[in-house]
């Protein structure tokens, strides 16, 4: 019997057109109804003609749905997958915006801190939505989401549906792998490693080449070779700082503590010379996002004149999709679960990023015991935060909100409790018609 994959947020076209791909070159999958859902007709269009083509150019029998109407694209999914958006760029670019003006230098803003608190307090409520009609028009089907930030909107999904077979996921883990593989010279099929924390910082517990420790090998590589070192220049300087390597970019990293942001000068020397894809500039996806407004539809005619690559690629999806409902084959991965008996140092219930066991039993986290000390108490702290920011948004309580914008490491770095408290109300008053759950409540 044929599948029926949705896909809600679809006009996000580099996910969709990818995790599409992955998904038809299962044999389970070729035949499968491929749902596509968004609340944008001409991101709509494009993603359905872009589908169309690599359903043509493999020559699959796969039948393709695109409509505007979420239920319809629910009813009868076996697995569904969320890449949502709340709010253009208009919207969200207040978020890096309003808290530069106290201090809070930030590079992306889409996971933690008062701008990915804010993105999170927009996002959830739609994010409930969608979790609500899976529910409702396909109780057994596997939820998967892209959409950032990542902890904070699995953590609300898992503890409103607890029985739902959902994960987060974020392909910065296999592809951490994959480059500290290349710094050492060493094949991607013969490294292993246990990965866990909490999503963009998750650490490898272990990073083995061939069974044996390779942090060694890490190690001389970012010591002796300055190539690699102005890679990754924060990652790298945690790493000789904390002995453990984390999952995330140096630009995503560089806010989500207080060592690289809070003066100038750090970030002159951490964050604006590396050579990766994210040093850390100021606005990084802000500026980028800006640019493809005025783009997307020229790249996206332009993408439907080239060749297209149907190889099937390294997202989790498609191979986690396979697993439980496909042919079955087991497939281990890294998700975003709650924290019931898996890592022993962080907070009961919160969500953690472990290595996960997908097959026909469903998804099953395992257990990895305690994290080393100095990452407990870099991910717990994180942890926490986001706990109250869960807590306050389900509660529609704008004073925890606050205090849990207090303790984030950069912001209270650089501000005082009374500037945070502005920076607070002033990010409320300009979201305050994106959050239903706070209307009528106090000024702070």
């Amino acid at each position: 019997m044929s599948k029926k994959i949705a896909f809600i947020g679809a006009g996000s076209f580099g996910f969709t057109r990818k995790l599409v791909n992955d998904l038809l070159t299962f044999p389970a999958f070729q035949d499968a109804t491929i749902a596509l859902m968004d609340i944008n007709a001409e991101r709509l269009d494009y993603i359905k003609r872009a589908v169309d083509r690599i359903v043509a150019e493999g020559k699959y029998p796969a039948k393709v749905l695109a409509t505007l109407d979420r239920k319809e694209a629910l009813m009868g999914a076996d697995g569904v997958v969320t890449t949502i958006l709340h709010g253009e760029v208009d919207v969200w670019q207040h978020d890096i915006l309003i808290p530069k003006k106290y201090g809070v230098d930030t590079n992306v803003g889409d996971t933690r801190g008062p701008s990915g608190i804010f993105r999170y307090l927009r996002t959830i409520n739609p994010i409930l939505d969608i979790a609500a009609d899976i529910d409702r028009y396909c109780p057994n089907a596997v939820y998967l989401n892209y959409t950032n930030p990542m902890a904070m909107l699995c953590r609300a999904v898992q503890s409103k549906f607890p029985n739902m077979v959902a994960t987060g996921l974020c392909h910065s883990v296999q592809g951490t792998a994959s480059m500290l593989a290349k710094w050492i010279g060493a094949p991607e099929n013969e490294i292993s490693y246990t990965c866990a924390g909490i999503n963009h910082q998750a650490f490898y517990t272990d990073f083995l080449w061939n069974g044996k420790d390779a942090y060694p090998l890490i190690r001389k590589a970012i010591t002796e070779n300055e190539d690699v070192y102005k890679q990754e220049i924060v990652r790298n300087e945690m790493f000789l700082a904390l002995g453990y390597y984390v999952t995330e970019s140096s630009g995503h990293n560089s806010e989500y503590n207080a060592w690289f942001r809070k003066r100038q000068d750090l970030i002159e020397k951490y964050c604006l010379p590396g050579t990766g894809w994210n040093p850390g500039e100021y606005a990084y996806i802000l500026n980028e996002s800006r640019s493809r407004e005025t783009t997307w539809k020229a790249d996206m005619d332009k993408w439907f004149t080239e060749p297209i690559d149907l190889t099937r690629g390294f997202e989790y999806a498609a191979y986690i999709f396979n697993a439980i409902f496909g042919d079955g084959e087991m497939f281990k991965f890294n998700g975003n679960v709650r924290n019931f008996g898996l890592i022993d140092n962080l907070p009961q219930g919160c969500c953690v990023e472990v290595p996960v066991l997908a097959s026909k039993r469903g998804l099953e986290a395992m257990h990895v015991g305690k994290l080393p000390p100095q990452l407990a108490l870099l991910s717990g702290t994180s942890a926490q935060i986001e706990e109250m920011a869960v807590e306050g948004s389900l509660a529609g309580d704008k004073e925890m909100i606050y205090q849990a914008i207090c303790y984030d490491p950069l912001t209270a770095s650089v501000c005082s409790l009374k500037e945070i408290r502005d920076m607070v109300n002033e990010m409320f008053m300009q979201n305050e018609e994106w959050l239903p759950q706070f209307r009528n409540k106090a000024k702070l």
